[in-house]
């Protein structure tokens, strides 16, 4: 991807509930299937000079659940799914980790699992991003507490968890998102609706 005006701006996406299926771990690459909204989004991300980023949980490794070697092998499915419908993303982080479960070097309170900052601070520092003027899409309240630990606004999809999250955890969250919205394609036209300074 060439430099842009919004280059030094991301849309950062959960994976599981946000862009495929929330179906527990995906402990097979049969179970990975993307949400009708996934390419669209990116597509738009990407249209928008944009970079489009994931950051993912995925302690079923730590847990023993699968092998590191799926993860990547989902990615690469991702990717390629994208691509068929015209969409790329810029990067993809995950944290194989687990503070207290499994066997080093999966057994780590390290600082990459969210709702901790690695990934994000990763990405800002690969791409020169500037994330108070980034997003995080995810299905998850602690997707938005993500973050806004950085200075960046979060957007709460009701797919995956979300619908659940907001319908009856709410009470307990101790902030709101900056958006939420049905899926991520509907976060993603709503955030570059948006009018600003750039």
């Amino acid at each position: 991807m060439t430099d842009t005006p919004n280059a030094h701006r991301a849309i950062f996406f959960d994976r599981d509930g946000t862009l495929s299926h929330e179906v527990g771990y995906v402990n097979h690459l049969s179970r990975f299937e993307l949400l009708p909204s996934t390419v669209p989004a990116i597509r738009r991300v990407n249209e928008a000079g944009w970079r489009a980023i994931v950051t993912t949980n995925q302690a079923g490794v730590a847990r023993g659940y699968f092998e590191e070697w799926l993860i990547h092998d989902v990615h690469q499915k991702l990717r390629d799914e994208l691509a068929a419908g015209g969409a790329f993303l810029d990067d993809i982080y995950f944290c194989a980790h687990h503070p207290t479960l499994g066997k080093p070097p999966y057994r780590l309170d390290c600082d990459c699992r969210k709702p901790k900052t690695g990934m994000l601070l990763r990405g800002a520092a690969a791409f020169g991003l500037d994330l108070t003027k980034c997003w995080v899409i995810g299905d998850r309240f602690s997707d938005v507490k993500f973050a806004h630990r950085v200075g960046a606004k979060g957007a709460l999809v009701l797919t995956g968890y979300g619908r659940g999250e907001y319908e009856y955890q709410r009470q307990d969250w101790d902030g709101e998102p900056d958006h939420i919205a049905e899926n991520a394609d509907a976060a993603v036209e709503w955030i570059l609706s948006l009018k600003d300074e750039g």
